[in-house]
């Protein structure tokens, strides 16, 4: 039971390092600058958090 557990942990921990990278050359490098703008274009990048306030308030 113990190599399981110890495959499963290494396996979450490489997880983990793939998923920080990919992070990083896709948002901080900014290699792909056609995903930037179309992150722009959805509206992902924008705060609409005080918009969706408004609209509870009934404003």
């Amino acid at each position: 039971m113990k190599m399981i557990e110890r495959i499963l942990i290494k396996l979450i921990l490489i997880q983990f390092v793939f998923l920080f990278l990919a992070q990083l050359f896709l948002h901080q490098l900014d290699i792909f600058p056609k995903l930037e703008q179309l992150t722009k274009y959805e509206g992902v990048n924008e705060n609409t958090f005080t918009e969706i306030l408004q609209t509870f308030n009934g404003n």
